[in-house]
């Protein structure tokens, strides 16, 4: 799944585009040109008249590519199998500037799944690399459009905390190895 790219595009339609770092959400025309720098888990990094922004998969179209299918369960499924489904989806929720997952840079402090009676209810307490970074909003917003996607999902409360600081420590060695901090 993972995608470092330098690939040209031309927007097929208009879409809305979120501005890394700050992330704030633009709307970019039918017909803007550049290039996609990294596609992973779904969304998009795009590189356009010297600014970066993030796309996110249910746009996918706008740039000619298919979107990721949407995630199953199987028949009968139980709460070990919704619970492996949240985990999946988050592995494929990254920050559009370090390609690894929020997963293995450590980012998700806290994912529990209650059953309720007509489905499951996910709540998730994750952090940021930097308590400043632009993004926390785009990132609880993926991480929750994604996960809604599970079949039987009912809510999802995802939140950002800061306790414990989140630090490298936190990072998995193969999060480390991407990153050269290893």
């Amino acid at each position: 799944m993972y995608s470092l790219t330098s690939e040209p595009f031309k927007l097929e339609r208009d879409v809305e585009a979120i501005t890394v770092p700050t992330g704030e959400t633009i709307e970019l025309p039918a017909g803007v040109v550049g290039y996609i720098t990294q596609a992973l888990g779904g969304s998009f990094t795009i590189f356009v008249d010297g600014s970066m922004f993030m796309v996110l998969g249910h746009n996918a179209d706008a740039l000619g590519k298919e979107p990721l299918p949407t995630p199953k369960l199987p028949e009968n499924a139980n709460k070990a199998d919704v619970e492996e489904a949240v985990w999946n989806q988050l592995r494929s929720v990254y920050d559009p500037e370090i390609p690894v997952d929020i997963v293995e840079l450590g980012l998700v402090y806290e994912c529990e799944v209650e059953q309720a009676v007509d489905g499951y209810i996910v709540n998730i307490d994750m952090t940021l690399t930097a308590p400043g970074c632009g993004m926390g909003d785009v990132l609880v917003s993926d991480a929750s459009t994604k996960i809604q996607l599970i079949p039987n999902i009912k809510k999802v409360d995802c939140k950002i905390v800061f306790d414990p600081p989140w630090d490298s420590t936190m990072m998995s060695e193969a999060a480390k190895l991407e990153t050269g901090m290893l």
